[in-house]
């Protein structure tokens, strides 16, 4: 590689780290801390100093770890120049529902299934999207009198260890310690979602 390309690949890896850090709402110092990577070596990366490449996989792994994305994803993206963020779950959920209510049920599974997105995210270990968004796709499908898919039917034996509450029930349980909020949210949960442990009742409730 010339050495114009270094720099912009250090330059890259840079903008995506310093991206990261933005979406977490992060300073450097804080994932230095959290990471256990010295100081330093988190300013060369973040001002484009450091080759990443050169960096140990610990130091990557440890960085990864911290900002929520996989290692492979920041190496593949210093050559792809596309960057496989992880959102947050909830802004995950969000991004599902009002794509549903943008292209309708029926496009929506249709195009959902023919990029094979459940498997994708699976593969990458992304469990918690993956089993959401065939929780969707299945619910859509019960919605509007269809057959399930049968390509997932491995995925569908899965569920998370534990339930997954939407981050509003949290947060008033957290605030109030009232069982009743929990109770409510599992009563109100949608079949298909309550099957892979995610308590989910809302996904036409979108703006």
């Amino acid at each position: 590689m010339v050495k114009g390309g270094i720099r912009e690949v250090k330059e890259e890896v840079s903008m995506i780290i310093n991206d990261l850090l933005e979406k977490e709402k992060m300073s450097r110092y804080r994932l230095s801390k959290e990471s256990g990577v010295a100081m330093t070596t988190i300013t060369d990366i973040c001002s484009g100093k450091a080759d990443i490449n050169k960096c140990s996989a610990g130091t990557l792994h440890k960085i990864a770890k911290v900002l929520g994305v996989t290692v492979d994803s920041i190496l593949e993206n210093n050559y792809q120049g596309s960057v496989d963020y992880r959102c947050s779950f909830e802004t995950f959920k969000s991004n599902t529902c009002h794509h549903v209510k943008d292209m309708g049920d029926i496009d929506f599974i249709i195009e959902t299934l023919e990029s094979d997105e459940i498997g994708k995210l699976y593969k990458r270990r992304w469990y918690r999207e993956s089993m959401y968004l065939l929780a969707m796709i299945d619910y859509l499908s019960r919605m509007n009198n269809l057959p399930l898919c049968t390509n997932y039917n491995e995925i569908r034996s899965k569920k998370l260890d534990n339930p997954c509450f939407s981050a509003g029930v949290t947060v008033a349980y957290a605030a109030t310690g009232d069982e009743s909020i929990k109770e409510k949210a599992l009563a109100n949960a949608i079949p298909e979602f309550m099957r892979f442990n995610i308590v989910e009742s809302e996904v036409r409730d979108v703006c």
